[in-house]
């Protein structure tokens, strides 16, 4: 009886992990989601230079192909341990730990080149001023569009200043996409009648501290250890049951106590006297009496 409720404990604690795994993974598809439009704009601005590299080394662990696939076979596996612990399955839940050791080799790989530090410095953004002069360009609409976006999404104008576009290219005003309030000559009439509408912070100390890591990037190792603790605890709550209901299903030792007490009480039962009376065979209980008279005359005579 004190078997079985572990085994049910150990079902609940199986189901409230699995349950567990498919929220977390979705949360790091999600927050991945957001990060990469945001990493992909600040690696056409910084192309070729040291910041690149800095911004991949920070950030291609949590937003490689190989971690999303992984949060995404994460969802399956939890499906298939959910099946192999309801029904006990031995197979399935064999597979389940399987899985979940790739699972957590791969998450604890990808979490220690996560945390190696970016070799990254404030005067590193000057580099940036390069990328000016091509705005607005036929054939350099993607730089336009990453700083369009950059600028939008950052609340920020130029490199240092947003007199930075003043300086780099020829033109007369900040882009629209420097306008707190984004209007198509946003940027010619905060120029001409109030530059408090522009935004006044520079792109290069937001892109400084976006490459040093942001709270999402915080958010995504946080989960990141919390998935591997989980799956640390679910194989070993996993390794558990598979005792229990190989136990179960193993076949009784002879040698055990428990054989030797049933044996035992099978001799027991077989040397046990029986109270019914033999059953006499029906033909002699219909032989005729004087038959056996007549061979004991013959006998006589």
């Amino acid at each position: 009886m004190a078997r079985e409720d572990s085994v049910k404990c150990l079902r609940c604690l199986l189901y409230a992990l699995n349950f567990l795994f498919w929220l977390m993974a979705l949360c790091v598809l999600g927050v991945s989601a957001c990060l990469r439009d945001h990493l992909n704009n600040v690696l056409t601005l910084t192309a070729d230079t040291r910041l690149e590299e800095a911004a991949i080394l920070t950030y291609s662990p949590v937003v490689h192909p190989v971690v999303i696939a992984a949060c995404c076979f994460l969802i399956i596996v939890a499906m298939v341990g959910y099946c192999g612990t309801l029904k006990c399955n031995l197979l399935l839940l064999s597979w389940y730990f399987g899985s979940l050791m790739v699972i957590f080799c791969v998450e604890l790989a990808s979490g220690v080149w996560t945390y190696d530090e970016p070799m990254v410095q404030r005067s590193d953004m000057i580099s940036l001023k390069s990328r000016m002069p091509h705005f607005g360009l036929q054939r350099y609409q993607w730089l336009t569009h990453a700083w369009n976006a950059l600028q939008t999404e950052l609340k920020c104008c130029g490199v240092i200043y947003f007199t930075d576009w003043l300086e780099m290219t020829e033109m007369e005003w900040p882009p629209d996409s420097c306008c707190s309030n984004q209007y198509p000559g946003c940027a010619r009439h905060a120029h001409y009648h109030d530059l408090s509408d522009l935004y006044q912070e520079g792109c290069g100390p937001k892109i400084y501290s976006f490459i040093r890591g942001t709270k999402q990037l915080q958010v995504l190792r946080f989960l990141g250890v919390s998935i591997g603790v989980a799956q640390i605890l679910a194989m070993t709550l996993t390794v558990t049951l598979l005792w229990a209901l190989y136990y179960d299903h193993k076949p009784p030792d002879p040698a055990s106590p428990d054989a030797l007490i049933h044996t035992h009480s099978s001799s027991e039962d077989a040397l046990k006297p029986s109270h019914s009376h033999p059953r006499v065979p029906e033909a002699w209980a219909n032989a005729p009496a004087n038959g056996h008279t007549q061979f004991e005359m013959e006998e006589l005579s």
